[in-house]
């Protein structure tokens, strides 16, 4: 029998479990988002604040729509190149 101080083995398979389907599920959604033409916005973030400490990065939004007017033009009609 496991004492009070040491975790139980299921909490730990628990822990890891739980861990990995939240992993696995961030990297569904980057993937998802990349095949549509969207950055990840956290990379962005990471970026733009170590090579561009002296501007505040995007929110969301605009980032969202910056990479939306990229693929679509700024029309919103579809381009090829």
């Amino acid at each position: 029998m496991p004492s009070p101080s040491e975790p139980a083995v299921g909490a730990d398979l628990l822990c890891v479990c739980r861990d990995t389907l939240v992993r696995w599920g961030k990297d569904a959604r980057r993937t998802a988002s990349l095949m549509v033409g969207q950055p990840d916005y956290e990379v962005y973030v990471a970026h733009a604040t170590a090579t561009h400490p002296d501007q505040p990065p995007l929110d969301r939004t605009a980032f969202f729509r910056l990479h939306e007017q990229r693929r679509f033009g700024a029309g919103g009609a579809f381009r090829c190149c």
